[in-house]
This record gives structure tokens, sequence and C-alpha cells, in this order.
């Protein structure tokens, strides 16, 4: 994945065994022929992610970390099993070649999927994009979306994807227990914040769907020539839920500090840059997805914010164990939690 603003470094704190996968794909993926080397993308916090590169293809690999991991956490079975599932859809995604869940072959389970050449856009305000561009790339974003809200789980073999049931209150204990079981000090903001949204949990949410869990414009591969997205990435979290959780995580990247480690529009001018404000963005999602309005959605940024900060921590508690992808920026990362919980805070006091 060619991106902008990226590096790739060779294999750091998780490291491939290249002659093992090597000697994996020779037996299970067909066309694949050595030599192999690998590259470490430097980005993202939890599946380590390889470029494999041969002399005639590239292809990607998404790992489990080694070392002991938190109960249900680092699904790469998952990931593979929707993105393949979303192959024939309207949800663009890259082509799964093929699981192994066998820890043996290199000490976790991996996939290996197709390396899809475009760009990554880690910054919202797209300065090296065109302005005219900008709104074409952000109505692209509300409409794969849409796209994906818009599947029906079972006609592509998804019924069972995520349990029944309210999905917020089952993703809130989840994330509860990710939290307490990777804590490593009191904030007194995410005990609150816990707390809070427990008391205003509604009774049942009603609409169900495909959600990413993590949708954000970081998770999409565009076309250099095109505003069209290519694949949407990072699909650990995704799961049968409400789409407005998925909505809303939009919202709350963007309520972040702009810059490398933010990677939000606080503070920005976005109509003097070309970039839709919120409530704009959420008009052009609904009517893309011939609904009228969404409601209660403070709530639902209230629950974005308090599960990455869940998340976050689980990154701070990896790296200072020593088994976090990038230690370095993990432990960065994990100075945002009591940021993530007092936003969510306040999403919740100001609707």
């Amino acid at each position: 994945m060619e991106t902008a603003g990226s590096k790739i470094m060779q294999d750091g704190t998780q490291t491939l065994d290249t002659a093992a996968v090597d000697a994996y794909l020779k037996v299970h993926l067909p066309g694949y022929a050595g030599p192999l080397t690998a590259q470490k993308f430097s980005q993202g916090q939890s599946n380590p992610t390889f470029r494999l590169s041969t002399p005639s293809s590239t292809y990607v690999l998404r790992r489990k970390p080694p070392g002991e991991l938190l109960k249900s956490a680092h699904a790469v079975d998952r990931e593979f099993r929707v993105q393949k599932a979303l192959a024939d859809t309207g949800v663009p995604v890259a082509r799964m070649h093929l699981l192994c869940e066998d820890d043996a072959v290199i000490g976790s389970a991996f996939y290996v999927m197709e390396h899809v050449a475009g760009l990554i856009f880690f910054d919202p305000r797209l300065p090296d994009v065109d302005e005219p561009e900008r709104k074409l790339i952000f109505n692209e974003m509300s409409g794969v979306l849409a796209a994906l809200h818009s599947v029906d789980p079972g006609a592509v073999g998804l019924t069972d994807f995520g349990p029944p049931g309210n999905y917020v209150a089952r993703q809130t204990a989840r994330w509860s227990r990710q939290y307490r079981a990777s804590e490593t000090g009191a904030i007194p903001a995410m005990d609150r914040l816990i707390a809070m949204l427990e008391e205003r949990m509604p009774e049942e949410e009603g609409e169900r769907t495909l959600v990413h869990g993590d949708y954000r414009i970081d998770n999409m591969i565009f076309s250099t020539g095109a505003p069209r997205c290519l694949a949407v990435l990072d699909w650990e979290l995704s799961t049968i839920g409400h789409p407005l959780a998925d909505l809303a995580s939009v919202i709350m990247q963007w309520r972040m500090p702009p810059g490398p480690d933010g990677r939000g529009l606080d503070g920005v001018d976005r109509a003097d840059l070309g970039l839709p404000s919120d409530e704009e963005f959420i008009a052009t999602y609904c009517e893309k997805r011939n609904i009228t309005q969404v409601s209660d959605i403070g709530f639902y940024l209230a629950f974005c914010f308090f599960r990455m900060a869940a998340v976050l921590q689980g990154v701070k508690k990896r790296a200072l164990d020593g088994n976090a992808s990038n230690p370095e920026r993990g432990l960065k990362m994990g100075e945002y939690v009591s940021v993530f919980a007092k936003k969510g805070l306040e999403s919740l006091r100001d609707g």
C-alpha cells in the first residue's frame, strides 16, 4: 500500500519468519513463487502488517501480535472473513488470498491479501489535495459508509457475525473489561464516562447493520487518479451493530486536534479548506442511505470516544509489555486515553 505521508520500515518489534511464510505460501497460495522479502508498515498499533515482495508479485500479510493478548482481541480471522464476504458488494475491499490459523507456522495466526496501490490520507485536512477534490473525497467517504450499512448481512453469509441484542450495551461491557484488564493507572474521567454510558444506555437500538468499528479516512486507500476509494482497511472491530456508531466514529476523529498525533480537524476552518462540517457530512450520509435524520448522535459519539480510549489503553499496555507494533508511538498514543475520556463526557453533556 503506497501511502501519502507514510513510511515503511524493516521488521521491528514484531519480526516475521520469511522462510516459514515462503514455505507456507508455496504450498497454499496458487501462483506464488519466491524468493520473498518482507517490510513492516510503521502505521497501525493493533495487528502488525507487512508488505511481502517477490520478483513478480506483491502481497500484504497481517498477523496477530506474538505474546500474551487480551481475550478476543486481534481477531485476524474476523478481518479475513468480513472482507472476503464483502468482495462482491459495493464496499471496496482488498482481495483475500488465504487465512492461516495454525500458530505453529510463524507463531500466530495471519492472513494474506492483495496489495492495493493507492493513497492513504493521514491528515483529514488533505493538504496535498486540490481544494475542489477535497469535497469529492469526503463524498466518497460518506458513500462507502452508506454502502456498508446497506449490505444485507444474511445475503453475504454474515448473519452470525455479531450476537443478537443491544450492540452498544455489549460493546460497552466488553471494552470496559478490556480497559480494566489493561489499566495502568486510575483515570477518573474514564471511570465517570463508563458509569454515564451505562446510565444512559438505550433499552433497544433497533437497526442492525454491518459496522466497521473504526471508520475514518486513514483506514481507506484512494485512487491516485480520482477521488475513488479502492479499499477500506483495518476491520478488526467489525461486527453487526448500530450504524450510528460508525457515523459517530468519523465525527469523533474530526474532534481531535490536527497533526500527526490527533489526525483531526478541531479548530480548523473547514469552509475555508473546502471540507464539510459535521452536519454536512451527516446530511450527505443520510441522503445516500435514503433516511431523513439521525438522533442521539451525542450518545454514540460518547460511546466512540470511550471505545477508542479503551483501545488506546490496550496499545499503551502492549507498548509497556514490549509487544506493541510500534512501541514508541504506542506510548505516545497512550497519552490520549484521558483526552478521549474527557471528550466523551463533553459529548454526553452537549449532545
